[in-house]
């Protein structure tokens, strides 16, 4: 039987985050009297005020102990937005108050930001959203692309390790799904862990440096205007990969700004691939369900569309 993280267990986890961030930020040279949580689902994000920096710590993760990967790829988000931030894209770069590098206390890696103020009273327009993500797609395209690694964001190890683990948990999806799940992953894996692989079945789809965790949702409203944010999974791969899962009227406000920007269109064959690939990242999301149970409320609708599509999105071996 599966054991959940109790509320208790939960608010233990948040606290011991805050004392965490804000043990680390004094220790830097911050004032930090009264730490603020502003954001805790995925990463618990603190305002360390009254000094202008927000920590984010990432606490419901695959593999919780592997701090030294998950440091790298924190480090490759500090580089990409600071780079970006240097070309004078609209983005929330490093805190220029702090070390631009992950920082480990008591077992949390953690980077450091500048508190933003959010526009609240601006609901967002994800449609305009998508077509600005070719202007950053345009701009990532000069970022130097051996830095990354190919089509890291969707994390290979995590799916296979999740589709084993979830033999043993019954109650976060049935047999006959997981068995799908497993054929699917078996059509898809040697494209995702294998560069020529990918580039063999779709020739000529450039690879280039992406946000990688769908960029049009991570678009922060700030007063003074619109900041690029959360590259946490910044890749190496095909820009399809930013635009996976949000459906027709997204894909073309994308084309229209990758018009704009003498880029290609997006590719139907490749948007298929990353759509099969993103539903199997919701099947290994299951697993992480014991450490944030509210994840299921979010998960379960999205395996029960799961199972309407095409089997791997109507790719073919």
């Amino acid at each position: 039987m599966t054991t959940f993280l109790t509320p208790q267990q939960r608010a233990d986890r948040t606290s011991a985050v805050v004392e965490a961030a804000v043990t680390a930020g004094r220790g830097l040279g911050l004032t930090v009297t009264e730490p603020t949580v502003l954001h805790d689902v995925f990463s618990v994000v603190v305002h360390l005020a009254p000094s202008p920096v927000v920590t984010r710590i990432p606490t419901v993760l695959p593999r919780p102990d592997d701090l030294a990967a998950l440091a790298r790829r924190q480090q490759d988000e500090l580089d990409v937005t600071r780079w970006l931030a240097d070309q004078g894209i609209p983005v929330i770069g490093p805190s220029p108050l702090l070390p631009r590098e992950p920082v480990q206390r008591d077992g949390f890696s953690m980077t450091f930001w500048p508190f933003v103020e959010e526009a609240r009273d601006m609901e967002p327009d994800y449609v305009a959203n998508a077509e600005s993500v070719a202007d950053l797609h345009a701009a990532l395209r000069a970022y130097p692309s051996h830095r990354l690694e190919f089509l890291s964001a969707a994390d290979p190890r995590f799916i296979a390790d999740s589709l084993a683990l979830l033999d043993h948990h019954p109650d976060l999806i049935g047999a006959a799904e997981l068995d799908r799940a497993r054929r699917e992953w078996q059509l898809l894996e040697p494209l995702v862990r294998s560069r020529s692989a990918f580039e063999a079945r779709f020739p000529g789809i450039g690879l280039q440096p992406i946000h990688g965790d769908s960029p049009p949702a991570n678009i922060f409203r700030a007063v003074d205007g619109d900041l690029f944010a959360d590259f946490e999974l910044v890749t190496l791969g095909p820009v399809e990969w930013d635009l996976a899962a949000l459906g027709p009227e997204h894909e073309a406000a994308y084309n229209r700004g990758a018009r704009r920007n003498g880029m290609r269109p997006l590719d139907e064959e490749v948007l298929a691939f990353v759509n099969a690939v993103g539903m199997l990242r919701v099947i290994a999301t299951l697993t992480l369900v014991p450490q944030l149970p509210k994840l299921m409320e979010y998960l379960k609708p999205a395996v029960d569309h799961w199972q309407t599509m095409p089997f791997a999105a109507g790719m073919s071996s």
